[in-house]
């Protein structure tokens, strides 16, 4: 690769002489360091006019990875959708399927895995993750507050989980688990007028898997 070279001009106080001045130790001539990619300075000079200047030129474009939703053939992933509030959690998943098809995830490499709630998400996720099949993992639930703190550990837990299986298992686990105060805002939100975070959640694993595929091998 070649190095990224970057110039500057560096201002150096006047020597004058007196106590607690700085040394007259440079030459008054102004020039630049340039500094390589390799971290070896190159020193060619200094400017002691005491004029505030510096200039910095960068010679190759930093890289941008972003994934593509696009570039979806040969990518699989599983969908782990909790049962319980089937409610909701079904259109979610309706919602996530038809977004795979629109961006032309073939059927045949989308599994969808069951769990009774939304607390055995994470531990499945894991496994999955673990099996080294999916380039990404969906993770869908609904979790309504009710009068007690069990939604708390409930929600706390659904988002630690999905997060300790995507750091465990080296493998993007996108966190589509709705929480909300009542079943009026997880219907809003899975297909009603706030949209479907399951569709949204599938555009969010198709990036990432795409990411992981193409970029970060």
């Amino acid at each position: 690769m070649a190095s990224t070279v970057l110039n500057c001009v560096i201002s150096v106080p006047k020597a004058t002489g007196g106590r607690g001045d700085f040394p007259s130790i440079l030459p008054r001539n102004s020039a630049s360091v340039s500094f390589s990619s390799s971290l070896k300075p190159q020193l060619q000079g200094f400017s002691t006019d005491g004029k505030q200047r510096s200039s910095f030129v960068q010679t190759e474009a930093v890289r941008h990875l972003v994934g593509s939703v696009t570039k979806t053939q040969g990518l699989r992933f599983a969908v782990v959708v909790a049962r319980f509030n089937e409610i909701v959690t079904k259109p979610l998943l309706e919602g996530a399927l038809e977004t795979f098809s629109k961006y032309s995830v073939n059927e045949e490499d989308i599994d969808v895995i069951w769990v009774p709630g939304c607390f055995e998400i994470g531990l499945t996720a894991e496994r999955l993750g673990k099996l080294r099949k999916y380039h990404a993992i969906l993770c869908i639930g609904a979790v309504i507050r009710g009068d007690t703190s069990h939604y708390d550990a409930v929600a706390n837990s659904a988002a630690s989980g999905v997060l300790s299986a995507g750091l465990n298992s080296g493998v993007p686990c996108i966190f589509g688990v709705l929480t909300c105060d009542d079943m009026d805002q997880a219907i809003n939100r899975a297909g009603g007028k706030a949209g479907n975070k399951g569709a949204e959640a599938a555009l969010t694993a198709i990036e990432m898997a795409s990411l992981f595929e193409h970029h970060l091998q």
